[in-house]
C-alpha cells in the first residue's frame, strides 16, 4: 500500500469514528430530556416511578414490577417530553362510543370536547401537575404515553 492510499484509508477510517461518535452523543443529547416521573400522592409525595425514552403502557398492572393503575396523583414532565395519560386500559377513550351518538350528547349536555377531555389529558414538556384532582383525574389513570419531541 502506497503512502497516498494510506492516508486516504486512514482519513475515512477517522471520518467514520467521528460520525459515529456525533451521532451516538446527538441521540443521547436527544432522549436525556425526554422523561416523565409519575408519583403515588399529591405534590410529588409517596412511591413514584420514572419513565425515559418513547414509551407506551397499554395497562399499568406492572410498571417497574407494581401496580401503578389508579394510583398516580401527581407527575412531572421533562422538557422534551410529552405525556398522554388515558382513564382507560389499552388508550380507549372513555366516552368514545357516546361520540357515536350526537344526539345523545347534547340531550346530556357534551360535546365532543367534554368527550376527549374527560378521557384523556395530555401534558406539555416542562408541565409540573401538583394534584391530578385539579383535572378531575385523581387516581383515574389506566394507560399512558410517554412521546418524545425533537
Amino acid at each position: 500500500m502506497n503512502p497516498t492510499q494510506l492516508v486516504s484509508r486512514t482519513f475515512k477510517t477517522v471520518a467514520m469514528a467521528v460520525a459515529l461518535l456525533g451521532s451516538v452523543s446527538t441521540s443521547y443529547a436527544k432522549d436525556k430530556d425526554c422523561w416523565a416521573e409519575f408519583f403515588q400522592e399529591s405534590q410529588y409525595g409517596g412511591e413514584h416511578f420514572r419513565l425515559e425514552g418513547s414509551v407506551q403502557l397499554e395497562n399499568l398492572t406492572n410498571v417497574q414490577g407494581e401496580n401503578w393503575a389508579s394510583r398516580i396523583d401527581s407527575l412531572k414532565v421533562g422538557p422534551k417530553a410529552t405525556v398522554t395519560v388515558f382513564e382507560n386500559t389499552n388508550f380507549k377513550l372513555t366516552l368514545k362510543e357516546m361520540a357515536k351518538y350526537p344526539d345523545l350528547l347534547r340531550s346530556l349536555g357534551l360535546t365532543e370536547k367534554d368527550v376527549l377531555e374527560d378521557s384523556e389529558l395530555i401534558f406539555r414538556p416542562n408541565s409540573v401537575i401538583h394534584d391530578l384532582s385539579d383535572f378531575n383525574f385523581h387516581h383515574k389513570i389506566k394507560s399512558l404515553k410517554v412521546e418524545c419531541n425533537q
